[in-house]
């Protein structure tokens, strides 16, 4: 068994729940766009554009999307509103298909190797600690030996959260405090995994934005300090975004970008917010893959992002 078969990618009640906000305005909306209209037209798809932009998917990759619909248009000439939101979920669904496919940054870990490492970067108040923790507990609960490193140094409250998270969760820490070295603790965090013989750690780290220079030299000397330990690590770099901000959830995507080479993403508070059409535009947008999303409060509502279960749900 690979080190994430056990996420679950279809549990269809939690995600359907998850989706509910996001999928009941996106519908409704989808819906007076037909109002009255028996066919396809230009109305409908200004109007089916508005719907997009104002669901958060993003200008560029609503054009997109309008784009695909209008080619239908022209090549069936005659085109009912009837079928408007299957068509709409098909060019949804390919667009994704697309631009994911099946990108995983951990397609090369082998089982029984070096540690897994997983560095976790974000601003505060994203959910970045509570994410750390709920992939914690579900690598333990798979039988995974876990330990956390809290390189998030920057404010006190950070590291005195990870410590909560830790105990409720059961698995070890490395910690030194507020102020100190975040590359000197994530060192310290990988020295005691191998040591433990663990198999997967888990780095918090400071996600301050207001000075990109400062973090991206901040996360270049953890990640160098971090190789010495364990070659090629960090092997994944997964950015923790709040789907609940909308637009400025892929703003701060496209800012952390170019601050450091992250080659995962999870999108959180979807199960808050009707705004989780952020997820299609992210995921054509951003060179990323979307691999976790968050839709519930509880430990295991955290899943393996899967396109087409998050679109079935989406028209559900």
């Amino acid at each position: 068994m690979g080190l994430f078969d056990f996420f679950s990618k279809s549990k269809k009640e939690t995600l359907d729940k998850g989706l509910e906000k996001t999928k009941t305005s996106f519908l409704s909306k989808v819906a007076r766009t037909i109002v009255g209209k028996s066919k396809v037209d230009d109305e409908v798809l200004d109007n089916l554009e508005e719907v997009l932009i104002s669901s958060d998917v993003g200008v560029e990759t609503t054009l997109k999307i309008i784009e695909q619909i209008e080619a239908r248009v022209r090549k069936d000439k005659v085109l009912g509103t009837d079928e408007l939101q299957l068509i709409l979920k098909e060019e949804i669904a390919k667009l994704l298909d697309d631009k994911v496919g099946n990108q995983n940054p951990n397609s090369s870990f082998q089982e029984g190797k070096e540690p897994y490492v997983i560095m976790v970067v974000g601003v505060n108040g994203v959910g970045k600690t509570t994410t750390i923790g709920k992939l914690a507990h579900q690598f333990k609960t798979a039988g995974k030996k876990v330990v956390l490193g809290a390189s998030d140094t920057f404010r006190a409250a950070a590291v005195d959260q990870l410590i909560i998270w830790s105990e409720r969760v059961g698995v070890p820490i490395v910690q030194q405090g507020m102020g100190a070295d975040p590359a000197s603790v994530a060192f310290d965090t990988l020295q005691s995994a191998k040591a433990q013989n663990a198999d997967v750690v888990i780095i918090d780290t400071a996600g301050r934005l207001h000075n990109k220079v400062n973090l991206m030299n901040e996360l270049s000397k953890i990640k160098k300090v971090m190789d010495k330990v364990i070659p090629n690590a960090p092997h994944e770099i997964l950015l923790v975004i709040d789907g609940s901000t909308g637009q400025n959830a892929f703003e701060q995507a496209k800012q952390f970008s170019q601050a450091t080479a992250i080659n995962a993403l999870a999108v959180t508070k979807l199960d808050g917010t009707a705004k989780g059409g952020v997820i299609i535009g992210i995921s054509d947008q951003m060179n990323i893959p979307v691999k976790y999303i968050g839709v519930g409060e509880q430990m295991d509502d955290l899943q393996l992002f899967d396109k087409q279960s998050f679109v079935d749900s989406l028209f559900s």
